[in-house]
């Protein structure tokens, strides 16, 4: 009976409830779900040699016929040996099994095998220890570039393989191509049946990678598309009309000097700004590059053209400082800015919503409380929000939705998380880029140094010096702040509330230590905050949830306790909260881990205070999701491509998928109905916004 990709996998030959139950556990529940399992990794063994050509140190197939019946003996308990004598037209060599008594019955005096293993010499004595083989006239596995699957407890790589190919046999046939054909014509894309059957047994490299081509191309395709529709981005949207003022005019109400790389990103958004069409930009800088005086500059335009603006940032305190740093900057240009958080009382509130939608303020600051039901604007025409990446693409739209107006609001995304160029292409498709890549004068390099757990009692002296110097700081451990069982090495809440009370108690009791983390109420959270930034507390013990977090000029210390449990990038966050004042600022990474790949890794950071050259290499070491977890985005995973180094793909689907879209731009023709399904499908979390 043929397979169908629908069959459960239990169906298949060699695969109880058993195994499905622990196929399931990777994700693999029907034939289909097989056919997707990609494999991870090659074998080469198309080699083959006789046993006295054979290469050392080297894989290889050889064709031998078995001469002696198998024989095991028992070394101790625990471990059983099989030996057998095989010979070829001029040579003999003995096979040794370790534990793996199946081999008494598996192989026949007198039948030939293929045997894949490494041949050892000793002088004219040949051996094989542990090889792979199959009856010469029953081959599958030998002779042949192998894949290697990702496996899980209970299953080998042999029946994976065995499964794969059972089912590619009926299915591979089977397998729609929701890739439109003009775009397969046009990028000489093979055809998905022919990608799937290669990718999982190639005949040769060329076509492995004719295969991987074809599947990398139309999962950047897939990802492309949806966020394209996601953001309505098929075609560029009027925005506001604005009329263009010459920036230096706003530059002479600062009481500074901006860099070049500030000013040349105030040239570009004044550009889109004035441009007829609705700005879409994304401004990357580092933390302390100073994006928020662009974004005031936008804010000013906006203002002189009779507009106005608001700013959404993640927490109550950025949202605060926000408005501490604006709200002067623009008085001078005759601007009024307001503050609306949502705790707030009902009466402070209700008195911003009736000046919001009198047209009083020119900006208005906030948090995510800027979405709720009493906020309306009089005129709203730039939506601005910091650390995007904490935002769902769905909160940025419903604050653009308060325009009201026909018109959507130009939009200005912030981030101080140094996103790969080729992540932020895909995270931000619709979005124009500015980066900020200088720092402003004055601003000091923060000093990075790894240490080990023998010198802890070193740096608990580091920090008592800092201390005593009138300086703050910052110790962070990695908690696991959701689940109840901690993965190795992370924390639970339990124990970072022990290790600060610790410090309270037995490491630093003259000093006054506090403590922060995620599962606190709203409220104690910005009091611990806050009582830290006036300088109550000498010492903030806290989890990653300060990452994005207020400034503290006086903070000149952050210790980061298990640093090898964090994200290249999130350190880097990390290490951003020190080294905002005039004083010389120190980061310490604290590990016990000395393995090598570790090592090289923490040294990277403390080898460059470039936010960029570490966000490459860890989007190189850990792939993009730890930049935007799949939660916050609904982000498909990626099972073949790598944003890394499959750049030039990505600029040819991306092409392919912005061709398509502006001839189609709702997939709603009936040759793309299977492409628009495919896509609702990996997109499932925001599939209503396609309709």
């Amino acid at each position: 009976m043929s397979v169908q990709l629908t069959d459960p996998v239990q169906s298949l030959p060699g695969i109880g409830p058993a195994r499905a139950k622990r196929l399931e556990k990777l994700g693999i529940a029907d034939a289909g779900d097989l056919l997707l399992w990609y494999p991870r990794n090659y074998e080469d063994r198309r080699a083959c040699a006789s046993v006295r050509e054979a290469p050392e140190h080297q894989p290889v197939c050889v064709r031998a016929m078995v001469a002696t019946s198998p024989k095991s003996s028992y070394i101790r308990k625990g471990l059983e040996l099989v030996k057998v004598n095989v010979v070829d037209d001029e040579d003999a060599m003995e096979l040794t099994f370790f534990n793996q008594s199946y081999v008494r019955t598996a192989l026949s005096v007198g039948q030939v095998y293929i045997f894949f293993g490494t041949v050892e010499r000793k002088g004219r004595r040949f051996s094989m220890t542990n090889p792979v083989f199959e009856a010469e006239d029953r081959q599958r596995f030998t002779q042949c570039i192998m894949p290697v699957y990702p496996l899980t407890a209970g299953i080998s790589n042999n029946l994976l393989a065995g499964a794969v190919r059972r089912v590619l046999e009926d299915c591979a046939e089977q397998l729609e191509d929701p890739l439109p054909p003009e775009v397969q014509r046009q990028y000489q894309l093979a055809h998905t049946g022919y990608a799937v059957r290669t990718v999982h047994f190639p005949p040769s490299w060329e076509e492995l990678e004719v295969a991987r081509r074809r599947l990398i191309f139309e999962e950047l395709f897939y990802l492309s598309m949806g966020l394209a529709m996601l953001k309505g981005s098929g075609q560029k949207q009027a925005g506001p009309p604005c009329s263009y003022y010459d920036p230096s005019e706003y530059y002479l109400t600062l009481p500074f000097t901006l860099t070049n790389a500030q000013q040349r990103t105030v040239r570009e958004c004044f550009a889109d700004l004035s441009s007829g069409s609705a700005m879409n930009r994304l401004i990357q800088g580092d933390v302390g590059s100073g994006k928020t005086v662009v974004g005031a500059a936008c804010a000013w335009l906006m203002a002189k053209n009779g507009y106005q603006s608001a700013l959404m940032a993640p927490t109550e305190l950025l949202a605060e400082q926000h408005y501490h740093t604006l709200a002067p900057l623009l008085a001078k240009s005759g601007q009024r800015v307001g503050l609306l958080t949502g705790s707030m009382r009902a009466k402070e509130k209700r008195e911003i919503y009736a000046a919001l939608e009198a047209g009083e303020y020119n900006l208005i600051v906030g948090t995510h409380a800027l979405l709720s039901e009493g906020v309306t604007f009089q005129k709203l025409g730039l939506v601005i929000t910091d650390e995007q990446h904490r935002f769902g693409v769905g909160q940025r739209a419903a604050l653009a939705a308060k325009g009201g107006a026909a018109l959507r609001p130009h939009v200005l995304v912030m981030s101080a998380t140094p996103i790969p160029r080729t992540l932020a292409l895909i995270v931000y498709g619709d979005l124009e880029v500015s980066v900020i890549d200088e720092r402003p004068p004055g601003r000091q390099e923060i000093q990075t140094v790894l240490v080990g757990e023998g010198k802890r009692q070193q740096m608990y002296g580091f920090v008592r010096k800092q201390v005593r110097e009138g300086h703050q700081v910052y110790i962070v451990c990695p908690a696991v702040e959701e689940s109840e069982e901690p993965a190795p090495g992370f924390m639970d809440l339990k124990a970072v509330t022990a290790y600060a009370e610790t410090l309270r108690t037995q490491v630093f009791p003259d000093l006054r230590v506090g403590l922060v983390h995620g599962k606190l109420k709203a409220k104690e959270k910005e009091s611990a905050m806050t009582a830290f930034s006036k300088g109550e507390l000498d010492i903030l013990v806290a989890t990653t949830v300060i990452e994005v977090g207020v400034d503290v000029p006086n903070a000149t210390l952050m210790v980061i306790e298990n640093a090898e449990r964090f994200g290249l990038s999130q350190l880097h966050q990390l290490r951003g909260r020190v080294g905002r004042g005039e004083s010389q600022s120190y980061c310490v990474l604290l590990s016990a881990n000395r393995s090598g790949d570790t090592l090289q890794r923490l040294k990277a950071l403390c080898s460059t205070n470039d936010g960029f050259k570490i966000a490459e290499e860890d989007l190189k070491l850990r792939g993009p999701g730890d930049f935007f977890g799949s939660r916050q985005h609904g982000l498909p995973p990626l099972k073949v491509a790598d944003l890394a180094t499959d750049t030039r793909v990505l600029y040819e689907a991306r092409d392919a998928a912005e061709a398509l879209l502006s001839s189609d731009p709702g997939l709603s023709l009936p040759e793309h109905r299977r492409l628009r399904e495919r896509i609702e499908q990996l997109f499932e979390e925001h599939k209503d916004t396609f309709n």
